[in-house]
């Protein structure tokens, strides 16, 4: 029952000033008022206590029992919204622990776990020990107690995302969860070492089947009997897996023939990028290695757009490239961006016919990494009309750049970095690249040769690109290497480069310190000077250079100020 505070009819009175207004009149049933609205409830409140001065008699600045009632219960809806301590019940810590694990469970990155762990301490209980520790697992595959934990506790399993298998032989150091007891006699000891093995791959499958949110896998047992094909058809049921590592050598052996219809039925959409490299051990290697197997793998991968095959010849008497023909032959990616090929080589008898053949279907292309042999002064590598149209990037030979770059298409490539090309100190040798270079590339802003022998060398390849911004010249394949006496004739040819601002492979710094009063020092600092003014002078937008020191992380960098310019040393990130 709700009544009305006040009367609903006033009777009127005849006066000259303003007609009187009634009084403030409030519904009291509680149910009326909605706890997400407090802006009504506030306003309740307010005409309540105005209300009161109005009153005449006993009543004044007194509240009814209902009215009192009403005013604790509107007072309850406005306090979440203005208390300087907000009620419990709207804070997210207080949901139940399976709706806050279902939250984390989106939440990918460790840093990101790491700062939601900070944010309080029911968080962090949550977090840190079922997200956090189990986002990245690295270890052993004889790491039996790692599978068994993950094979009992699936809700944890779920929460892997990456997963790296390490070689029996490695120093690294292993990323496992905490709560995960380092011995467990009971599941490691046997008797018969060739039963070991299959109990830890029977373990290892088992904790697969489990990580059913598994983004990232790398398989680098390369010392183990223990194989990839053993846990390939368990990866296949996975569908969230997005990246796939493989180092083994293994893995370039002869095609498995015996692959299950209900195998080839299955497919990964979510892979994105796929790695195949082999190690320099001699364990798993094959007298004849080949793509049959990787190519194998790879036809479960039909949405790839990153690809790495790196061979790594593991002995003096193993072959010193793979063939690549079938690859090129049958490998078909349409969403293939970056491709990377290293040490392989093509048959003769139609071999650069399918790797020019199997360039022209992938027109998404934009990184390319070739290395590969077989080409001949007869047998090129002759690309069709419009072929890598999206070309950004390009390391390769300067033959192979040379046909790439002389390929016809409608529209100028895009391409921005070279990268791997190997002057041979003549003009006849680099004619084609740089013809090439000046004609069909004249927008490149990067260049990183991979060799070089005489300063004529780079006098050529800067008149052929004079927009280049970073040029890194490799190592010097004549003389021995030293810091150049002839910094003027250097300045002079860079600076019809007016772009350039990055500089590698050519020292002009002495080592000195810059802090030091010694003779020695001094001196040398006076000549870094006068070499930094005089690049800065030719130069206008030079800015980083080579440190003195061979293989350091360190640069020369030259600041312009008002009183001159300075030449500092910065360390470095290195890049791979």
């Amino acid at each position: 029952m709700s009544s009305r505070i006040g009367s609903s009819k006033t009777p009127f009175r005849a006066s000259k000033g303003r007609p009187r207004k009634s009084p403030f009149s409030a519904d009291t049933n509680l149910g009326s008022y909605d706890r997400k609205d407090p802006f009504r409830a506030f306003n309740v409140i307010a005409g309540l206590l105005a209300s009161l001065a109005t009153r005449v008699g006993g009543c004044q600045y007194k509240l009814t029992t209902e009215e009192h009632t009403l005013s604790l219960h509107l007072l309850g809806i406005v306090e979440p919204y203005i208390s300087a301590h907000p009620s419990r019940r709207t804070l997210i810590t207080r949901q139940p622990t399976e709706i806050l694990d279902a939250i984390v469970f989106h939440i990918d990155s460790r840093q990101d776990l790491l700062s939601f762990a900070l944010s309080c301490q029911r968080m962090h209980g949550i977090v840190i020990p079922r997200h956090f520790e189990y986002r990245h697992l690295r270890c052993k595959v004889s790491s039996i107690s790692v599978w068994n934990h993950l094979i009992v506790n699936r809700s944890l399993a779920k929460n892997v995302r990456r997963l790296e298998i390490m070689d029996e032989r490695s120093a690294e150091a292993e990323y496992v969860p905490s709560g995960i007891m380092v011995s467990d006699t009971d599941l490691e000891s046997t008797d018969d070492e060739l039963s070991m093995h299959d109990k830890q791959e029977r373990f290892l499958v088992a904790a697969l089947t489990k990580m059913t949110s598994l983004g990232s896998f790398t398989w680098s047992c390369n010392h183990s009997p223990i194989s990839i094909d053993n846990v390939w058809p368990t990866l296949l049921k996975c569908r969230s897996l997005a990246e796939v590592h493989i180092k083994d050598n293994m893995v370039f052996g002869p095609a498995n023939e015996e692959e299950s219809s209900t195998g080839r039925s299955l497919v990964l959409p979510s892979v994105k990028t796929a790695s195949f490299q082999s190690t320099k051990h001699k364990y798993g290697a094959c007298p004849n290695p080949g793509l049959g197997r990787v190519k194998s793998l790879l036809n479960y991968c039909p949405n790839l757009e990153n690809l790495d095959i790196s061979y790594t010849r593991p002995q003096p008497t193993a072959p010193a490239q793979v063939p690549a023909d079938e690859l090129f032959l049958y490998g078909r990616w349409q969403h293939l961006n970056s491709l990377t090929l290293t040490n392989l080589r093509c048959l003769p008898g139609g071999g650069l016919d399918a790797a020019s053949s199997f360039l022209l279907a992938h027109v998404n292309l934009e990184i390319l990494h070739l290395d590969i042999t077989g080409m001949t002064s007869s047998t090129r590598l002759a690309l069709g009309p419009n072929a890598l149209p999206r070309l950004r990037e390009l390391k390769a030979s300067k033959d192979i750049v040379a046909d790439i770059l002389q390929s016809p298409t409608d529209e100028p490539r895009p391409l921005e970095i070279l990268k791997g090309v190997r002057l041979s100190g003549s003009q006849a040798g680099d004619q084609a690249f740089m013809t090439s270079l000046k004609l069909f590339a004249p927008d490149v802003k990067r260049i990183e040769l991979s060799g070089w022998h005489d300063m004529e060398d780079i006098r050529r390849l800067v008149e052929a690109a004079p927009r280049l911004i970073w040029l890194d010249t490799g190592k010097k394949l004549t003389g021995a290497p030293g810091i150049v006496n002839n910094t003027v004739e250097w300045a002079n040819m860079l600076s019809g480069v007016p772009d350039l601002a990055t500089f590698h492979g050519v020292k002009f710094f002495y080592e000195a310190s810059q802090t030091a009063t010694g003779h020695a020092d001094r001196s040398r600092n006076r000549r870094n000077e006068e070499v930094a003014s005089l690049l800065a002078w030719k130069c206008t937008k030079l800015r980083r250079l080579d440190h003195w020191e061979d293989g350091s992380s360190k640069v020369i960098i030259l600041a312009r100020e008002k009183d001159g310019v300075k030449w500092d040393v910065r360390r470095v990130k290195t890049s791979n």
